[in-house]
């Protein structure tokens, strides 16, 4: 097999590039901006001035700055472009006109897809970081506002999540922000026994998907069932065995 170099590119074998907030908290493996939580390598970049409070705000004016980072990915040779906040669905759109990569920002792109999945009369849950931020607008640029089909419980009261991820406090207790989430889950659950699926819209919640699915039986969807489909969508193995 013979090579090529890519101009200006000068290391290799990242498949996926993720755009971080401008955000400090322990990221523990399991959660997205971890790099031992993939068994393929990734690529991280921070995007400049995008905090956590713009973000949840949905401050537009740091498309730039989103669009700069990506790029820059894109220059470093990643061949998909992800991030670690469900709220980028703000910058999808841009960035998928713009690139000419494969780009799913957010988790909630996820939803068409579970529809699809479940009953008509059924309820899709989602738990997130803030709910008085997971706004109509932000589900509709995902094509995730289905009538009388979403329901949703936030973490922004719960103490332990707010205070690592929300406040940035630097201490993470992953047991107790594991019982919050557990408890979002069945509080959801017990209002809505309809619910046939759940996705966990933030990136740092995928370490306690297993929990929630035990405590549930459902279903369970995050960030990393979204990069772990596109990771074998833009790198296909050869099929291995025998006959």
């Amino acid at each position: 097999m013979i090579y090529k170099i890519k101009p200006g590119q000068v290391s290799y074998g990242e498949s996926i590039g993720i755009l971080l907030l401008d955000s400090e908290a322990p990221y523990i493996p399991g959660d997205v901006a971890n790099a031992t939580t993939y068994d393929f390598p990734v690529r991280f970049q921070r995007v400049p001035g995008l905090t956590v409070e713009k973000i949840m705000k949905h401050d537009i004016s740091l498309l730039q700055a989103v669009r700069n980072a990506a790029e820059s990915l894109k220059a470093e040779g990643v061949r998909a472009i992800t991030s670690d906040c469900g709220f980028m669905a703000l910058y999808q759109e841009e960035l998928v006109e713009k690139l000419d990569l494969p780009v799913f920002l957010s988790s909630l792109l996820q939803i068409p897809f579970m529809k699809n999945l479940t009953p008509k009369h059924s309820k899709i849950g989602i738990i997130t970081a803030n709910k008085n931020s997971l706004t109509p607008e932000i589900l509709a640029l995902c094509e995730g506002d289905i009538p009388g089909r979403i329901v949703i419980e936030g973490l922004e009261k719960a103490p332990f999540f707010s205070s690592a991820f929300l406040k940035e406090e630097g201490v993470l207790n992953t047991a107790e922000v594991e019982k919050e989430v557990v408890r979002a889950a069945k509080k959801l659950q017990k209002n809505h026994p309809d619910m046939r699926s759940i996705l966990l819209e933030c990136s740092v919640l995928p370490p306690y998907a297993s929990a929630v699915q035990k405590a549930t039986g459902l279903p369970v969807f995050d960030f990393l069932t979204m990069i772990r489909y596109m990771h074998s969508v833009v790198v296909r193995e050869e099929g291995k065995g025998y006959m």
